[in-house]
Order: structure tokens, then C-alpha cells, then sequence
């Protein structure tokens, strides 16, 4: 087809989502354009068909379809100032170090610092990450997110060849993440598998903030728009009486907010999440609520315990694991959950 064209992500443009690409590249096209052109296929990402919102990282190739009757931007995106940052944030982002070589970096995000920036936020991993060059040009990329709320291991990539690689191993679910979760009541059975689907609704806000993920059966996925399949494995490791339990959770699709919108679903809230727990902490019929009382109820209770990947360069297998934010230390210090005594994989003796 004459007009088509293939753009390479620039390395001076950070990871974003293809919709706010397009838009710079082309600033006369309306979203609604955009989204119909992800949908028919017209617009594609290494071959790959995508939606608006699918996040796109510097050297990937994007086919743009005939679009005479449009400019193309061809000024140089002007850098924001930012100003440095400070030492105490410093200090911070690479003491979350858990590992470092000439090609990745892995962290232990702390909780309440997003992956990423928004209009109102200026304090995230992506700009921080400006203090863990060590001695490299550029800053590390950011291959994959975790919820701002949610803490453990976050990988970034230190060159662009690490970078590709790595998104690549994260979209083909070549890697193993296991997270901790102190969840409201006890899930009966022990060791199960959450197959609901998810399809967003929007907030309230301007901008669509306050999204919420809704669960639906999986037979109504394929004939319900947006809403995706998603599956996750949970393993209860310990409990207290019936009252709450530590559990271990496998997200073996990566929907957005797939693991405390399942196992809300499932009457077991992760301790701490107002948006999809509530407030109560009354077992009405099947259901708690995601408050305990006290200081405990305060943060979110889910850690991204652990991660395998193949590393991008070596071929070899690799686990980082991250040990808990202080909020959950202190509430397994609490409960005397003991984590010397918790298998690193509940799972692999079913697997």
C-alpha cells in the first residue's frame, strides 16, 4: 500500500503509551483515529497488532498507514527542564539496588513511588532512575511497571539491545513473578486458580482518573468490548484463625490491577486496598472487607516477592527476589508469620 510508513521510536523518547506517540508525531490526528486505526490493524508495533494504550519503547518500529492529509511534526521535541534530584532521593533509588551488570538493573521499588509520571506526578521510578547511570550515558529503560502502590522487584534495561530484549520477554510471558499478599480471610481451598475476566471502567475524574478493573465471567469475555481474559494462581502460605491469610500470587496474564481485582472478587481483598476492598472489616456472607484496624489497614499489602527472567545477553536463568516494604515487615512481625519457613515457589511442586 503506497503512503505507509515505518517510524523508529528515537532513543530520546522515553517509554509512553502509542496513542501519546502518535499524537506528537502527528497532532491533527484525533484519538478516536488513532483507536480505529489500532483496531483494523492499520497502525502496528514490530509487526505486532496493538491498542492505543500498548506502551511502545525507544528502537521499536511502528507502521503508520496512509496519512496524506496529515502533517508529520518534524521539530525536535523540546527536553523539560528537571530539576536535579536531590540526595535523599538519591539515596533512596539506588539503595533499592537488588542487582546490577552492564545490562539490566533490578530494584525493590518502594511502595508509593509510581513506575511512571503523569500530569500531577513528577516523583517516579522512570525520573529517578536518572541517579543509576553509573557511569553510563544514558539512563535505564523501564521494561516493564508495577501499580505505584505496589513494592519488589522492578527490572529496568541499561542499553537499548537489553531494552528490546527484555520488553520482548515480558510480552511473551517468558518470565516467573511471584508476589506476597496479606489478604482478608482465609481462601478456601488453599491453592487455586482465578480465571475471571477484566474489562475496565472509567473514573470520574477529567482524564478518566479513579479507573477501576470489573470482573466478568469468562464466557461473557469474547462478546463484552475491552474486557480481556486474565488468569491468576494463588497459593495460601499461612493464616491467623480465619481472620487473614499471607497468600502467594502468580499473575499468569498481566491485566492492570489483575491481582487485587481477583482476589477481591473472590472475597478476599488484599489487606489495605480501598479501591477494590472497601473500608469494612466485617465478614458479610462470603466477603471481608480490606481493612484490619490500626496501622495495618493504612498501605497496600502486595510485593512483587520475586521475579525470573532469561537475561538478555547471558541465556541464563536468573530470580531476583526483594524483601518486604517496612508496612508488611512490621505486619508479619506482627501475625509471626515466619518468612525463613516460606517455600520460593508455593507452586512448583504442582507445577
Amino acid at each position: 500500500m503506497s503512503g505507509v510508513q515505518t517510524i523508529t521510536v528515537s532513543e530520546d523518547e522515553p517509554e509512553q503509551r502509542l496513542d501519546r506517540w502518535f499524537r506528537r508525531q502527528f497532532p491533527d490526528v484525533g484519538q478516536g483515529r488513532i483507536e480505529k486505526m489500532c483496531r483494523k490493524g492499520e497502525i502496528r508495533v514490530d509487526g505486532g497488532r496493538v491498542k492505543a494504550a500498548t506502551r511502545i519503547v525507544p528502537g521499536q518500529s511502528v507502521r503508520v498507514p496512509p496519512l496524506q492529509e496529515y502533517r508529520r511534526n518534524t521539530d525536535v521535541i523540546p527536553t523539560q527542564y528537571s530539576p536535579p534530584i536531590s540526595d535523599a532521593d538519591t539515596k533512596l533509588i539506588q539503595g533499592a539496588v537488588l542487582y546490577r551488570d552492564d545490562h539490566l538493573i533490578a530494584l525493590n521499588k518502594p511502595a508509593g513511588i509510581p513506575s511512571q509520571g503523569g500530569s500531577k506526578q513528577t516523583r517516579h521510578i522512570d525520573r529517578l532512575s536518572e541517579a543509576l547511570r553509573f557511569g553510563f550515558e544514558d539512563k535505564p529503560r523501564l521494561v516493564h511497571r508495577l501499580d505505584k502502590d505496589t513494592s519488589g522487584v522492578l527490572l529496568l534495561a541499561r542499553t537499548r539491545a537489553s531494552a528490546s530484549a527484555l520488553t520482548k520477554t515480558f510480552r511473551d510471558r517468558d518470565t516467573r513473578k511471584i508476589y506476597w499478599a496479606a489478604v482478608a480471610g482465609s481462601p478456601n481451598p488453599p491453592m487455586g486458580t482465578i480465571r475471571y475476566g477484566l474489562v475496565k471502567a472509567l473514573g470520574h475524574g477529567k482524564g478518566g482518573e479513579g479507573e477501576k478493573m470489573l470482573c466478568l465471567h469468562p464466557k461473557d469475555v469474547d462478546t463484552t468490548d475491552g474486557a480481556k481474559h486474565a488468569t491468576t494462581d494463588y497459593a495460601v502460605i499461612s493464616t491467623l484463625a480465619k481472620r487473614t491469610a499471607w497468600v502467594a500470587l502468580v499473575p499468569i496474564t498481566g491485566r492492570t490491577h489483575q491481582l487485587r481485582a481477583h482476589m477481591a472478587e473472590i472475597g478476599h481483598p488484599i489487606v489495605g486496598d480501598g479501591k477494590y476492598g472497601g473500608s469494612g472489616q466485617e465478614n458479610h456472607g462470603d466477603g471481608w472487607g480490606a481493612q484490619l484496624g490500626g496501622e495495618i489497614s493504612r498501605k497496600l499489602h502486595l510485593h512483587a516477592r520475586s521475579l525470573t527472567i532469561t537475561h538478555p545477553v547471558t541465556g541464563g536463568r536468573m530470580t531476583f527476589t526483594a524483601p518486604l516494604p517496612e508496612h508488611m515487615a512490621n505486619t508479619w512481625s506482627i501475625f509471626d508469620w515466619q518468612i525463613v519457613d516460606a517455600p520460593a515457589d508455593p507452586f512448583e511442586e504442582v507445577l
